[in-house]
């Protein structure tokens, strides 16, 4: 299959020279490093290095009897090339791998092409993407993949490699990525030079900035979680309300309260995780664990009752029903929390971009624990937010065939109207389903808009339950309250 082989060594280049037959050919299984370049690699042989797999179908589709195949294997660093205008993705290793057979272009592969670039797990926030390098991008050929264009010629071909300055940029169409432990395969259709790219989904300036942003959000939001819980406590205890009314008081008292204990826990993480001895750090990540799970677990709660309330709306009197919701509310994380620290998942979370450039410390779930993480903070809440939006489905309706009937009417303004809806939105947590938008290399804006909105979470709540609760000269027809009592008065009517 290869009747000669021969090897080119220049600083940065490392170059393999493979003849092989068309009669005899089989697939072609190369080893490449960063430092050790290209090389045959025997089937059972096996490494840390990278691998290349050349499917016979690239050799048996060709015209000549014997061609030449040259795998490079280049450092983009020492070499200056293969530099993309504001290219904020890291190439990995700095290593970029060129395969050419022949001197016609070969694309469109049935069998596709796969490189294995091995690396070691990667940093949070980074995704590996498999790439290819377009010389047309940036130019009127930009987007034109295959030759045959007017004024364009094919991006595969076996071209000469760009130098700096030249136009050019990385793309991936006909490329998938397959990330692993070990190593990410990329699979593409067509020859040419490749890499993996390291996307990241904060670089240092962004990560820096969204925890100022945090932390100062944080302080906002624990006084207005104050504000909020002395102002249902005094209306609560000034004012007489029905029983359902003074509930549903109680609930909110427990929702900003944990949401306190959430903003504080956050400050006494960020300020004092770095420093901390890693049992006390274990603590600290539980607690803070322990107060997000009560916000989720409170979030679940409230959703609830509005579903008694707007579904089942003669109600169901249970005894000390706000006591019995407290024991669910700050009872059940406790649960969760144990059985996660008695597995270790908790100690020291640290926060690094690509270059490993430390960012943040934090007593979280580390990062050989992410399972606890998944499963305890994202599938928990993912099942709250779906059944809290079709609760929020069952109120708006609720509340839009009322004024349909013309029950609602009068003092009804559209301001407050948007503001009741956005006030549930909050309360039923809607703002954290951010947190499932800000994977992949697009999702910074995302998290300012995360880390903004769940900051001023308990600005929207205090000004909420003024504008809805604060006890007026007459009535609001809009109110919770008003749609409740038609509800219940409607359907035993109906009875």
């Amino acid at each position: 299959l290869l009747q000669s082989e021969q090897h080119s060594w220049l600083a940065g280049l490392r170059t393999l020279l493979l003849n092989v037959s068309r009669a005899d050919a089989r697939d072609v299984l190369i080893t490449f490093s960063p430092t050790a370049g290209p090389s045959r690699l025997n089937t059972t042989e096996k490494g840390k290095a990278g691998k290349i797999h050349l499917p016979r179908e690239i050799f048996r589709s060709l015209s000549n009897q014997t061609v030449r195949m040259v795998v490079t294997v280049l450092n983009i660093q020492q070499l200056g090339m293969f530099k993309e205008v504001n290219q904020t993705a890291q190439v990995l290793d700095n290593t970029v791998v060129g395969i050419t057979v022949g001197e016609s272009s070969i694309s469109g592969l049935q069998d596709p092409v796969q490189l294995m670039f091995a690396h070691r797990e990667l940093p949070q926030g980074v995704t590996p993407q498999c790439v290819f390098w377009d010389p047309s991008k940036g130019t009127p050929c930009s987007g034109q993949l295959w030759a045959g264009h007017r004024g364009c010629t094919s991006t595969h071909s076996p071209s000469p490699v760009p130098v700096a300055g030249q136009a050019g940029g990385w793309r991936s169409t006909g490329c998938v990525t397959q990330p692993g432990d070990k190593g990410t395969v990329c699979s593409c259709d067509h020859l040419t030079f490749f890499t993996l790219l390291l996307n990241p989904a904060l670089d240092d300036s962004t990560a820096r900035a969204l925890m100022a942003v945090a932390t100062a959000g944080c302080g906002v939001a624990m006084a207005f979680s104050i504000f909020t819980m002395a102002f249902c406590i005094f209306i609560r205890c000034r004012f007489r309300f029905e029983e359902t009314v003074r509930i549903n008081l109680g609930l909110h008292v427990n929702l900003v309260g944990s949401l306190f204990l959430l903003n504080l826990a956050f400050l006494l993480n960020s300020g004092l995780s770095g420093r901390s001895h890693p049992r006390t750090c274990g603590v600290l990540g539980g607690l803070t664990h322990y107060c997000l799970l009560c916000c989720f677990t409170w979030t679940a709660l409230e959703g609830c009752q509005l579903y008694l309330l707007f579904v089942k709306v003669l109600g169901i009197y249970i005894h000390r029903y706000l006591a019995k919701l407290s024991l669910v509310g700050w009872g059940f994380p406790v649960l969760v929390v144990g059985v996660a620290g008695a597995i270790g998942s908790y100690g020291e979370y640290i926060i690094q971009t690509m270059d490993h450039q430390v960012i943040a410390h934090l007593c979280w779930i580390t990062s050989k624990h992410l399972l606890v993480h998944y499963i305890t903070n994202c599938g928990y809440f993912g099942l709250i937010f779906l059944f809290n939006m079709a609760v929020f489905g069952v109120v708006t309706q609720k509340s839009c065939s009322l004024q349909g009937t013309g029950a609602v009417q009068g003092h009804r303004k559209p301001w407050k109207v948007a503001l009741v809806a956005a006030g549930l939105f909050c309360l039923l947590g809607a703002t954290w389903a951010l947190a499932f938008l800000t994977y992949g290399i697009s999702s910074a804006a995302v998290l300012y808009l995360f880390t903004i909105l769940n900051s001023l979470q308990g600005i929207f709540i205090f000004i909420w339950l003024v504008v809805l609760y604060y006890p007026k000269t007459k009535e609001t027809t809009g109110s919770l309250s008003y749609i409740i009592r038609h509800d219940k008065t409607t359907t035993a009517s109906q009875d």
